[in-house]
């Protein structure tokens, strides 16, 4: 889909919530509005002081008939130009709708007095396919939702406009440079760690992961430099430490681990390692991580000077 543009940006309220009208209106591609009070016939006339008088005359206040006006007039006045937004079913949708508006009537009951026919239907994706989820959402958008009238502007309108078009936000943008400029910074770092104190990180950071160390760290012990255990999975694992290490060394260890018969996990971890290490076949117990997976897992982990 091409880039999505627009100069005006108007939440709707679809009916009550998971009322009749929202149910047909996400269905059948359009836009429901009620405040039957103001006639078809006026409404097209695009006054909307006279819109307030007839209303007022009705029996509504002035501020509220002031207040229903301005929407009726939006509902009218708004071109095919104008994004229409809603919030229903955990997710944002949006639309472009016909500017033609096709009185209904009937009360309100069963749909709105009044349609505008979307123009392609409903999307609660943005325009690359991701779904938008309420959840997902600032709160600068979605208290929107709060609104207890039917039409209304929107104030977050730069950032609607870049989710639906699936930009990211600049400020995450940022914090995601910096985050990666931080982690190369950890890499450097861990290279040049003493092995002992290399092997005390990766202590720290399994603890820090739930998982419980039952032998001593490093040493003389013949198979590996740690065993841990997962206290809520009650899982067993094996970790081998190395500041570098070849291919070679990787599958002794793994035979080593295999041969023990009472590990679920086995990693290999190596912060310079000889060549690109990997495992054979399919194993999805064993894993070998390098400085790229182990500087994110020690962003939050604080040491003693």
């Amino acid at each position: 889909m091409k880039k999505i543009v627009a100069k005006e940006v108007r939440y709707i309220k679809l009916g009550r919530r998971g009322g009749c009208w929202e149910d047909l209106a996400l269905a059948k591609g359009e836009l429901h509005f009620g405040y039957g009070g103001a006639t078809h016939e006026l409404a097209l006339q695009g006054d909307s002081d006279k819109i307030k008088e007839h209303l007022i005359s009705l029996g509504r206040y002035v501020q509220a008939a002031a207040r229903d006006a301005r929407e009726v007039q939006d509902f009218y006045q708004l071109g095919g130009d104008c994004l229409w937004v809603t919030f229903a079913k955990d997710h944002l949708w949006w639309a472009f709708a016909e500017p033609e508006v096709t009185w209904c009537g009937g009360g309100g009951a069963l749909h709105g007095e009044r349609i505008r026919k979307t123009i392609g239907g409903w999307r609660n994706t943005d325009i690359k396919g991701a779904p938008l989820r309420i959840e997902s959402l600032g709160t600068r958008l979605t208290k929107v939702a709060a609104y207890r009238r039917t039409i209304c502007k929107i104030e977050a309108q730069d950032y609607l406009l870049r989710r639906i078009n699936g930009v990211p936000e600049p400020i995450v943008i940022r914090g995601a440079q910096a985050r990666n400029a931080l982690i190369d910074v950890l890499k450097d770092a861990i290279k040049s760690l003493h092995w002992h104190d290399f092997e005390t990180l990766v202590d720290i950071m399994f603890a820090k992961s739930g998982w419980h160390r039952v032998s001593t760290l490093g040493g003389t012990q013949k198979t590996v430099d740690l065993e841990l255990e997962q206290v809520t999975t009650n899982e067993r694992a094996a970790v081998q430490v190395k500041s570098s290490a070849s291919q070679k060394t990787v599958n002794d260890y793994v035979q080593r681990v295999d041969e023990a018969s009472r590990f679920d996990r086995f990693f290999f971890i190596c912060c310079s390692p000889n060549g690109g290490l990997k495992t054979s076949g399919d194993r999805d117990d064993v894993y070998i991580w390098d400085g790229k997976e182990i500087a994110p897992a020690t962003l939050f982990i604080s040491l003693p000077p």
